[in-house]
């Protein structure tokens, strides 16, 4: 009966395979076009590079989805390849949002100098509120990320970057793991049984990725009045869109396939997933265009203006004086403005370098966050060890002085008299 069943579910994979490739692929060209389109735009109107590289670094990841994809739906053995591509690339692509709201807000200084100023904006508040006692102290506790996360000032700022970055980081790690519990035989996705590694990996990036998302909802809530003008709510519904309903969509469909309603035999579960995948990203290149326009940056500004060059011409002409022809010059004057970055060359160099320093920089930081709070655990446990190490020879140190000071008294000639009586 379970050979029938699965011969029956591999006849269908069969069956689904070829149409589902072609409807894939013109969902996934068409999101390639559209989205190669925009980051051309973009590239050739480089003229905010502080914004538009992380808005290139966003928008990269229609193409890579798409691709990925679609080459996982025609080779399923190359599945767990793209799959890790693509994650690699969708923390990256959130981090890369986040920078992007900090880029629009005028850089981290203006970031942390506005969150400063809304802490004691509210600090002042409190204090007025209390009929001048002592309110909330400034340094305010985890629980106040929660609750009132302007009071944390620029610490709120160290959360939200250390919350992008930390996911950044565990998705990539998450993502190789898989492909060495793969190779061991021990990965199991879709399985969710405790001697298979794909429950727990799933449990960890599940809850890497919300609270990452969770610290970019902050962010967003604490500064949208003043990323009001690029229309923040827009984009940030287009991006978590792509990201955080890819991976549910993915859980749903290894739990539906779990329980047997759809077929899980011959890859269908991947098959499906990177179907699915291929139409989400032809919407999302359209909703893309909109939401993360060119034109706001094909306009330069008067005080950004590049460098002013002035060309002349002569060319040699002959003018006729009665019967006569005599040479003459005519000089032409063309004055040209360059917009500095709009060469693709220069463009792509600065969002390749300039914004991988950014992301090796933060990364570097963020590991040396988390390692010093291990450090001083370690640090206090050694302390501990050796206190209790070093107690018992203290107290046989004290003993053996005791006993050598009573072995004096008793060997030596002291007379102790009482008080008034002489020999």
């Amino acid at each position: 009966m379970e050979f029938n069943e699965m011969s029956s579910f591999q006849g269908l994979y069969t069956n689904l395979h070829v149409p589902a490739l072609i409807i894939g692929g013109v969902f996934a060209l068409n999101a390639l076009i559209l989205s190669l389109m925009l980051i051309f735009r973009h590239l050739r109107s480089y003229t905010n590079p502080y914004e538009q590289k992380w808005i290139i670094a966003v928008l990269f990841m229609v193409p890579v989805y798409a691709t990925d994809s679609i080459i996982s739906l025609w080779v399923s053995r190359l599945s767990m390849i793209c799959d890790i591509l693509r994650s690699c690339y969708e923390a990256f692509a959130l981090y890369s949002f986040g920078r992007y709201l900090v880029a629009c807000l005028g850089g981290e200084p203006r970031v942390v100098e506005m969150l400063e100023n809304k802490a004691n904006e509210e600090l002042q508040e409190q204090l007025l509120e209390k009929g001048g006692k002592k309110g909330r102290h400034k340094e305010g506790s985890f629980r106040d990320f929660f609750c009132h996360p302007t009071i944390l000032g620029k610490d709120m700022y160290t959360t939200v970057k250390f919350g992008l970055v930390q996911y950044m980081i565990l998705k990539t790690a998450c993502a190789f793991l898989s492909l060495i519990l793969e190779l061991l035989g021990v990965y199991g996705e879709g399985e969710f049984k405790w001697y298979y590694g794909y429950p727990y990996i799933a449990i960890v990036i599940n809850f890497s990725q919300s609270w990452a998302l969770y610290c970019l909802v902050q962010f967003y809530h604490v500064t949208r009045e003043r990323l009001q003008p690029i229309r923040p709510l827009e984009k940030f519904i287009s991006f978590k869109a792509i990201v955080f309903a890819t991976w549910w969509q993915g859980v749903a469909i290894a739990i539906i396939c779990y329980f047997g309603i759809l077929p899980k035999a011959g890859k269908m579960q991947n098959a499906i997933q990177n179907f699915l995948i291929c139409i989400e990203m032809a919407v999302a290149a359209i909703a893309h265009i909109y939401v993360f326009s060119a034109e706001p940056y094909q306009y330069l500004p008067i005080a950004r203006s590049g460098s002013v060059t002035l060309e002349k011409t002569k060319t040699q002409v002959k003018v006729k004086d009665g019967k006569d022809e005599k040479p003459a010059t005519v000089e032409t004057k063309e004055m040209h403005v360059e917009a500095p970055g709009t060469s693709i060359r220069e463009s792509v160099q600065d969002v390749v370098l300039v914004g991988g320093k950014h992301v090796v920089k933060d990364v570097v930081l963020t590991i040396s966050q988390a390692i010093e709070p291990v450090e001083k655990g370690v640090t206090k446990i050694q302390e501990t060890m050796h206190h209790i190490s070093v107690k018992p020879n203290k107290e046989s140190e004290y003993e053996i002085d005791e006993h050598t000071d009573e072995r004096i008294v008793d060997e030596s000639e002291i007379e102790i008299r009482p008080e008034g009586i002489q020999k």
